[in-house]
């Protein structure tokens, strides 16, 4: 079995490596990672290894925002040293999540798991995998994303994009506005987020602005021909269409 470590404290990672070489001597383990960037780049020009150990807590940040960098096509142990933190989300998306410090008869149990499983189990957890993170080809075969993960600390919360009245950058952030007047920061680009949208429910109106068709309270035309789109909460700036887009968003609205 062909084992990645990605972990950022140096004893955490050399336990970890000692306990996997006495359960079972055939593990090889490839790369001791220390942060979402290094795995990013290890797993983008290196073949997948057959298990991921991943911390949550990176030098760089959340491990969770890996999956809205990369499509990641191996089965995760995650590990972390903070019990308190939601981790429903992920008990379908992964093999198992084990606490810090790290018991040699849990992680024998997650090896134990992950090695009971067949082809079909790993097909479907990857499918999973590819539903959480929402890459394009899961667009390219006609469907499209019903949430947007958002990650917010240390969890990954699903927004249904029905909650989504409009996605606004502002060239630094991306910033989800719902319906409930609350906003949330999401780090993908709109090119990105597009992708993913139904493009009969949402439209890139602007450089700034995808606007949810649902959302849209009126427009008012503006002398130079543009379209001034009003939103049901307060936005950023305001949401115009321009004169060259004019029609071909009039057509979108009603659908044709």
């Amino acid at each position: 079995m062909k084992v990645l470590i990605v972990e950022d404290e140096t004893a955490a990672s050399e336990n970890l490596l000692a306990m996997l070489q006495e359960i079972d001597s055939d593990i090889e383990v490839l790369k001791v990672l220390e942060s979402v960037q290094q795995t990013v780049r290890w797993l983008s020009s290196n073949p997948a290894p057959d298990l991921i150990f991943m911390d949550i807590h990176l030098s760089d940040g959340s491990a969770f925002t890996l999956f809205q960098e990369i499509e990641v096509l191996t089965p995760i142990v995650f590990t972390t040293a903070y019990d308190q933190y939601a981790l429903d989300a992920f008990a379908v998306n992964s093999i198992d999540y084990l606490l810090k410090p790290i018991k040699a008869t849990e992680l024998k149990r997650a090896l134990d798991k992950f090695k009971r499983w067949n082809s079909n189990d790993v097909i479907g957890y990857l499918q999973r995998m590819v539903n959480m993170a929402g890459p394009a080809k899961v667009q390219q075969s006609g469907t499209y994303v019903s949430s947007l993960l958002v990650t917010l600390r240390d969890k990954l919360v699903p927004v249904p994009v029905s909650d989504v009245v409009c996605i606004y950058n502002t060239g630094r952030k991306t910033l989800l506005y719902l319906k409930d007047g609350k906003n949330m920061a999401y780090n993908k680009s709109l090119e990105s987020i597009m992708a993913t949208l139904d493009p009969t429910c949402f439209y890139r109106a602007n450089k700034q602005y995808i606007v949810a068709r649902e959302s849209i309270k009126e427009i008012v035309i503006w002398l130079d021909s543009r379209l001034l789109v009003s939103m049901p909460v307060e936005l950023p700036e305001p949401l115009f269409v321009s004169k060259n887009k004019a029609s071909e968003f009039k057509n979108w609205l009603m659908g044709n």
